[in-house]
């Protein structure tokens, strides 16, 4: 039970700070290639969704790994599209003025959303090791 209710409460931070940032990408405008829009949509915004809803059922396995998936697919994408990959993306590049500001703080902010995700979703598969009474 503590497991989908902090891979929950993950999630939603996650979706609430990526919604914001995508916000901030359509505003200024910063644009993603095709790819990388796929990439955002299906493993940024729709894996955590999924994972989350199969932390409520018997397949919360399967959900933990998928967070996991998820979170460390999310957290590798954003740092290379914001921090070493220089583009229209990366963070020196974009204007800290009006949405700018946005665009600075929920990218920082989805990286340690998503490391926080990431050790919530190793916590859980160490846990699920543990026998059943501990859940």
């Amino acid at each position: 039970m503590k497991i989908a209710q902090y891979g929950t409460a993950i999630v939603v931070m996650h979706e609430i700070a990526n919604a914001l940032h995508g916000l901030a990408h359509i505003k200024i405008p910063v644009p993603l290639s095709p790819l990388q829009s796929s990439f955002v949509v299906v493993v940024i915004f729709i894996a955590p969704i999924i994972a989350t809803v199969l932390l409520w059922t018997w397949f919360y396995r399967l959900g933990i790994w998928l967070l996991l998936s998820a979170m460390i697919g999310s957290i590798f994408f954003s740092i290379y599209i914001h921090l070493i990959a220089i583009g229209p993306a990366h963070i020196p590049q974009v204007s800290a003025e009006g949405w700018g500001l946005l665009f600075y703080v929920t990218a920082i902010l989805i990286i340690f959303i998503d490391g926080w995700g990431c050790w919530i979703s190793g916590w859980a598969l160490k846990t699920i090791q543990q026998p059943e009474e501990v859940l």
